[in-house]
């Protein structure tokens, strides 16, 4: 192995493709902006409670400041994407990290709950734009091989460790200066990453038109996907408005695939689904949002509610997963040139499943380094090795005019495996604690403050008998990903410099 193939993954600039101009400062503004709205996904989630007494607002409206924001940045994904494609990488990369800082600041100024919720609607929109479209540009600004491999590795990484980093800022945020800070801190980040936009290149635009009746379709057809899986999260699978959505959901998404087949612009070109392992790598990213998106959302309630850990101690706590998934990617970044992606794949997920497996043992009595750091990092290094592959696979080969397209099918997988398996597994983990003990959740509350010891314990019981269930589901859909992997994608090691950024097959 020679010294420059030792160097630390801020080599990627090595070999760019012709006329890149700054690569390494080029991947450093790309990555800065996909960990920003990564972790505006988690970052408002301890925040809660402060925001709650701020505005007095009700569970159930509270629950769309985190929701509202998952809401527009699936539902649009798609539309940015392709924006992107057509209008310029780099000016539709600009303009989603403007709206979206500009969004920020106006949560963070927030006078009331509804301007606040329009807000990361807003903020949501602009990461819908800037996400897809940063992908976009690492895939037309490396040359496919070591050189993309390793700007895959490091944004991979940032999209990892994004949704802990949130936790452990927002935290810290929330605890020493003002729950408004967790949003206000995307406005000089914002600003710098535009600043830093300077140095992106921009890829030749491509001839044609956005699709306004597929967008539309689409658009309204994930819109209405997304938003149902999230009332459902609150209301319940058996709500008239969840039904209607889901209703909603079946007839527009048909209906979209038919205008991409039939349409002579379409938004998401068939043939970006049709390659065998770009569409397996689909799938599989959507098993991993289900799993990585219920880790946080109940090891962060067990840490809060069984182990009575504040906000700072709680984000602390998600340190080491970090670290972990930071280095499981780094290492995958350059085993993914000497092995085939799916054998990566099936060692990460079955990692995963065995995190789950650690973590469906917790008892109320279970401590965080006897029973939650053994399972968050074996699940850390198990996701960690599973980003690089399935973002190179996304985008490998694809024709540069649809790499936007690619990106945010990337995304959108993501998302939508979030939404659908947080909402799935709330509901099933409180019908199993309440299954155990009626009004669980409320009688551990009530409890703690009539330090009824008998009464805590029975709750704090149930309520982890519930957790550990979901930690089970998590491991079987780590395990189908696994299976699914296994069989169905042949893609060969990446390796080379030709193809794929210079046009693909």
């Amino acid at each position: 192995m020679s010294l420059e193939d030792k160097v630390a993954p801020a080599r990627v600039a090595a070999e760019p493709l012709p006329g890149t101009r700054h690569p390494a400062l080029a991947l450093f503004v790309l990555t800065g902006a996909e960990l920003m709205v990564v972790l505006d996904a988690t970052i408002v989630n301890i925040a809660l409670p402060s925001i709650r007494d701020a505005f007095d607002i009700s569970e159930s409206n509270l629950a769309w400041v985190v929701n509202a924001y998952a809401l527009a940045f699936g539902g649009l994904m798609l539309l940015g994407g392709r924006a992107g494609d057509l209008f310029g990488r780099r000016r539709m990369f600009r303009a989603g990290v403007t709206f979206f800082t500009l969004a920020s600041l106006l949560g963070g100024i927030a006078p009331n709950s509804a301007v606040l919720i329009t807000a990361r609607v807003l903020q949501g929109a602009g990461a819908a734009v800037a996400a897809p479209t940063a992908l976009a540009l690492i895939a037309t600004t490396f040359a496919e091989g070591k050189p993309r491999n390793r700007a895959m590795g490091l944004y991979a990484a940032m999209a990892g460790v994004g949704s802990a980093v949130g936790l452990i800022l927002g935290g810290a945020l929330t605890q020493y200066l003002d729950w408004r800070w967790v949003l206000l801190i995307n406005v000089p980040i914002g600003i710098a990453v535009l600043i830093g936009t300077a140095v992106l290149q921009e890829p030749r635009k491509v001839n044609g038109r956005l699709d306004a009746p597929g967008a539309a379709v689409g658009t309204l057809g994930l819109v209405s996907l997304v938003y149902g899986i999230n009332r459902a999260g609150i209301e319940g699978w058996g709500d008239l408005g969840t039904l209607i959505c889901f209703a909603a959901a079946a007839v527009l998404l048909p209906a979209f695939v038919l205008t991409q087949i039939r349409g002579s612009h379409p938004m998401l070109p068939m043939n970006v689904l049709r390659d065998r392992n770009r569409g397996g790598a689909y799938v599989v990213l959507l098993c991993t949002g289900v799993g990585m998106f219920s880790t946080f959302y109940f090891t962060t309630l067990f840490q809060q509610q069984i182990l009575g850990y504040g906000a700072v101690k709680t984000g602390l706590c998600y340190l080491p997963f970090t670290a972990a998934i930071g280095l499981a990617a780094t290492v995958s970044s350059r085993l993914v040139s000497k092995v085939p992606p799916r054998v990566l794949l099936v060692t990460g997920l079955l990692l995963a499943a065995v995190g789950m497996l650690i973590l469906s043992s917790l008892r109320p009595w279970s401590s965080y380094a006897g029973g939650v750091l053994p399972g968050t990092i074996i699940t850390a290094l198990g996701l960690g090795s599973t980003f690089v592959p399935l973002t190179v696979l996304s985008v490998r080969g694809v024709r540069p005019h649809e790499s936007g397209s690619a990106s945010a099918m990337l995304n959108t997988s993501q998302q939508i495996g979030g939404a659908l398996g947080l909402a799935t597994m709330t509901t099933l983990v409180t019908a199993v604690a309440n299954h155990r003990l009626a009004d669980a959740g409320d009688k551990l509350i009530d409890a703690f403050k009539n330090h009824d010891t008998k009464m805590m314990y029975r709750a704090a019981d149930a309520i982890t008998h519930g957790y550990d269930r979901g930690y089970l589901v998590s491991l079987g859909v780590f395990l189908v990903g696994a299976v699914f992997a296994a069989f169905v994608l042949d893609a060969p090691p990446q390796e080379g410099t030709e193809g794929g950024a210079h046009g693909g097959h």
